[in-house]
C-alpha cells in the first residue's frame, strides 16, 4: 500500500453557510463555505425561496444553442480533408512551363 496519498484529514472543519449559519463536521479542507444548509433550504424549512443564481436560464439557453449547431463527426472531417487534398493535386501545374507562367502571374 502506498504511503502519504491520502488527503489531510481535518476532524474540526467549519462550515458557513450563506445564511450565517455555521457548524462543524469532519473533511478535507480546514473551513467549507456553502450556499445553502438545512437552517435555509426550502425543503427543510418549508418555505418556499428561489435559491439559484441569476443568470442560470441564460447558461442553460446558450448551451442548448450551441448543441444545435451540427458537429462534423471525424469520418466526415476525414472526407472533406482528402477532398481539398485532391482538390489541390489537380490545381498543381502539371509542366514546368505551367508552373513558369504560375509563378510569373503571383509576381
Amino acid at each position: 500500500m502506498k504511503t502519504d496519498i491520502h488527503p489531510k484529514w481535518y476532524p474540526e472543519a467549519k462550515v458557513t453557510c450563506a445564511c450565517g449559519n455555521s457548524f462543524v463536521v469532519g473533511a478535507t479542507f480546514p473551513q467549507l463555505s456553502v450556499g445553502v444548509c438545512s437552517k435555509c433550504h426550502p425543503f427543510y424549512t418549508g418555505q418556499i425561496k428561489y435559491v439559484g443564481t441569476a443568470g442560470t436560464v441564460e447558461k442553460f439557453k446558450l448551451r442548448k444553442e450551441g448543441a444545435a449547431i451540427k458537429k462534423i463527426s471525424k469520418t466526415e472531417k476525414r472526407k472533406l480533408k482528402k477532398l481539398r487534398q485532391i482538390a489541390e493535386e489537380r490545381e498543381r501545374p502539371e509542366t514546368l512551363a505551367e508552373l513558369r507562367q504560375k509563378v510569373k502571374g503571383k509576381k
